[in-house]
């Protein structure tokens, strides 16, 4: 009897099914991610999202928000100073941004060779201006760059004839000091990733060529830099946009009045001024958006040309072929 009623028990309760291996793994494995994508989530995504619902709302960061459509938009459009700060976003990127891609690869190419000693030394000392304080950098570029006529920059091109410049308040002035801080500060990371693509060539290229009589001008022109354009595309791409968020450097170079001169205003630092100076988070928010688009489109144009030059060599292959 007792034996019949647990029968009947066993089928009344629903059989409680287990997880498989492969189940367990991947629940396992999404679990180990989701700390990130949370973390994401709330510092990250819901204040892009956020900042594109406020670009089309009057807010001063207190009180009800007002919806105000496109004019935040208009406004900052309308600006002369957002264009300026563009500008010179532009202007210092260019200046700051080419010479270190070139000393780059050039630095990454001598630390590559075997003839050099102490390589090791020499890595960690390119690098070290990349791990470097921001406070510790505006200090030793404003003792170079002072307004005084003793300071180092001045010092150096009264060699050449030149006056000395006031480099915190001049147009060029400004503009050349923090594209040189940029320089000093980058070119050793963009050395790094040069010189990982330069070590994972294989040197039986290099000893081909040389049986071929290629010299060291043609080894690098004809192997080195193809081989180490994937490398060149990403540092290109992220000092592009590195580029245009430019803060940092000429806030600190420039100290408390940065916000209140356009010589070296950048389109980061116009926003942060309409946001927490002028109380606009309407229309920094507006600048954050088309900032965002600028963006998008200067990395979608060097992505376009990047997949134009694969295309046009597969075509010149046909047509090899033909």
């Amino acid at each position: 009897m007792d034996l019949t009623r647990a029968k009947a028990k066993d089928k009344a309760e629903p059989k409680k099914r287990k997880l498989s291996e492969g189940k367990k793994d991947m629940l396992s494995g999404y679990l180990y991610v989701a700390p990130f994508f949370i973390i994401f989530g709330i510092i990250g995504l819901y204040p892009a999202i956020f900042s594109i619902y406020l670009a089309f709302q009057k807010w001063s960061g207190f009180g009800e928000m007002e919806y105000v459509g496109m004019q935040n938009f208009t406004l900052v459009l309308q600006d002369p100073l957002f264009w300026k700060s563009l500008y010179n976003t532009l202007i210092i990127g260019v200046m700051g941004t080419a010479p270190q891609l070139i000393v780059g690869i050039i630095l990454a190419y001598f630390l590559n060779l075997a003839v050099i000693k102490f390589t090791n030394f020499f890595r960690v000392t390119i690098f070290m201006p990349y791990i470097t304080s921001m406070v510790a950098v505006a200090l030793v570029f404003g003792v170079f760059f002072s307004n005084n006529e003793s300071a180092l920059a001045n010092y150096v091109i009264g060699w050449f004839g030149v006056d000395p410049i006031n480099w915190k308040t001049s147009e060029w002035g400004a503009k050349i000091a923090i594209s040189l801080m940029v320089f000093w500060r980058w070119v050793g990371y963009n050395t790094i990733i040069y010189l990982a693509g330069l070590q994972s060539i294989p040197k039986d290229l290099y000893e081909a060529a040389k049986i071929d009589g290629a010299n060291g001008v043609q080894q690098f022109f004809h192997i080195t830099i193809p081989l180490l354009k994937p490398f060149i595309v990403l540092t290109v791409f992220m000092s592009t946009v590195g580029a245009l968020q430019l803060f940092a450097e000429p806030t600190v170079f420039l100290g408390g009045s940065a916000f209140n001169r356009d010589e070296a205003m950048t389109v980061v630092m116009y926003l942060y001024r309409d946001a927490f100076n002028l109380n606009s988070f309407g229309t920094a928010s507006a600048t954050a958006v088309l900032l965002l688009i600028i963006i998008v489109i200067i990395a979608s144009i060097n992505t376009w040309l990047t997949s134009g030059s694969k295309r046009r060599k597969k075509v010149r292959a046909k047509h090899a072929k033909g």
